[in-house]
């Protein structure tokens, strides 16, 4: 299937891009109330800039197939509620009106009494954390009399985390590691230092939703390739490369986010060559990566390159799903000339990460094992749960046992996802629909994914509440923006 064109901060919106999009949120030809909702929704989330210029009426109407009448009474609405405003001689731009929040500045948790399914972020491990907070001290009150900017990474912690690599079996030396502020940072870092607006990048789908929004907001050209729950398709990735020649692809080769699944190493193998054969960068999401549960942590990816393959594979980390997202602490594994060239490029965004946040992070990497060693089982039990209360409230649900990561790819039978999601939160449970998850609008909308980092009992009171939700019937989708789109 040929990617969608990606909403990119053009300045200008072309027709045929915003009705991709408008018809994944409605009908194939929409009346102007539907049209206005999903442009709203559409900006809401991100997917069209602040200040850009929507198209011409004549040429969305062609691109819906629709009357022109409909688009210009779309395009009032807009402008009543705020959301477009209309510039003599030069067209219709979007706008926000006051009070109104983006969803990547809305309030990402889930408000009290809603029980947060969504959000695949283990709490902290509370003891290691207090107990690096005693350690970090004094080497705070050390720090306090330099600058404390460190646009490389504290060097102790830069050490720190090639040693980690060392010992998972690929040697590295600290001036390999870029320390970031967390792996979002460090996976749209890469994106813009190694992609230009137009070039292609291949990406799986399902995917990360944060990094295909950081590859959308680069300007590259998506081109998906699916991760089913047999995992890649060798032969559709090296055609889909072959095909295209993608300046960068990114992957989540290791339990993979959302489906758990896990890269064999013969199709590491070969996903090596044939990405040296078009001179495609790889930048691999090791993020879930120590999150094993029922298979052996894999070695990193890299480690497997032969020589002269190594040269464009970046590797990005964090902390966020070993330890605690609140701790924003990720890094980049790479080649030490392309860390220098992407610590040029983070001054200009946020000059370094914090420092408190480093020696916090320096602390607890001794330590990995054993937090990691609790977790895992946690994690299991907590699998084993979820597992379980869907298998008692909602039976007709389909899912496959993940060797690892931190969630349930579920199939609902029937494409329900987003009206389910939106309805859940009047039932007081908040999910993330599959369609999130997609790199093309619409689809997935079969799918959910399930997080199990909460405790057993809320995860089972949380599916209560979705088969009360499926039970009390489904509504019509309104297109109602206000829920928060922010994924972890």
């Amino acid at each position: 299937m040929a990617a969608t064109p990606a909403l990119k901060d053009t300045r200008t919106l072309r027709g045929r891009q915003l009705a991709a999009h408008v018809t994944a949120l409605t009908a194939p030809r929409p009346g102007y109330r539907p049209l206005a909702r999903a442009i709203r929704t559409l900006l809401l989330d991100g997917r069209i800039p602040l200040r850009t210029r929507l198209p011409a009426e004549r040429e969305l109407a062609v691109a819906l197939e629709v009357s022109r009448a409909t688009i210009t009474a779309a395009y009032d609405l807009l402008r009543e509620s705020g959301y477009a405003v209309s510039r003599r001689g030069a067209g219709t731009w979007t706008e926000l009106p006051t009070g109104a929040n983006p969803s990547n500045v809305a309030r990402y948790q889930a408000p009290d009494g809603v029980i947060d399914l969504a959000m695949a972020a283990p709490d902290a491990p509370a003891a290691e954390l207090a107990a690096a907070f005693e350690l970090a001290g004094p080497e705070l009150a050390r720090h306090a009399a330099t600058t404390g900017y460190h646009p490389l990474g504290l060097p102790e912690l830069r050490a720190a985390v090639a040693e980690r690599y060392t010992r998972r079996g690929l040697p590295t030396l600290p001036d390999q590691i870029l320390i970031t502020t967390g792996a979002q940072s460090a996976v749209s870092l890469v994106v813009n230092l190694i992609g230009r607006p137009g070039d292609r990048a291949l990406v799986e789908s399902p995917s990360y939703p944060n990094g295909l929004d950081a590859v959308r907001h680069a300007g590259l050209r998506l081109t998906p390739v699916p991760v089913s729950e047999d995992g890649w398709d060798s032969e559709l990735l090296h055609c889909a490369l072959r095909r295209t020649a993608p300046r960068l692809a990114y992957l989540i080769p290791d339990f993979h986010n959302p489906t758990g699944e896990l890269m064999s190493a013969d199709r590491r193998a070969g996903l090596l060559r044939a990405a040296r054969g078009t001179g495609t960068w790889l930048l691999i999401d090791e993020t879930l990566a120590e999150i094993a549960l029922d298979a052996p942590a894999p070695a990193p990816f890299v480690s497997l390159a032969h020589r002269g393959e190594s040269e464009q594979i970046v590797t990005v980390g964090s902390l966020s799903k070993t330890h605690w997202g609140g701790l924003r602490i990720g890094w980049v594994r790479a080649g030490s000339r392309l860390i220098t060239e992407l610590a040029a490029l983070r001054v200009h965004v946020d000059l370094a990460p914090s420092l408190v946040d480093q020696l916090l992070a320096k602390a607890l990497l001794p330590g990995m094992d054993e937090v990691l060693r609790t977790r895992l089982h946690q994690l299991r039990e907590r699998r084993d749960a979820l597992a379980a209360a869907l298998g008692r409230h909602l039976p007709r649900w389909r899912w496959r046992t993940p060797p690892g990561g931190l969630c349930l790819w579920v199939d609902l039978g029937a494409p329900v996802a987003g009206a389910l999601a939106r309805a859940a939160r009047t039932h007081g449970v908040s999910i993330e629909p599959g369609s999130r998850f997609a790199a093309d609008p619409g689809t997935h909308e079969h799918r959910l994914r399930l997080p199990f980092v909460r405790e057993p009992e809320v995860l089972e009171e949380g599916v209560r509440r979705l088969a009360a939700t499926l039970d009390a019937g489904l509504p019509v989708f309104t297109g109602e923006p206000g829920r928060p789109h922010w994924v972890a």
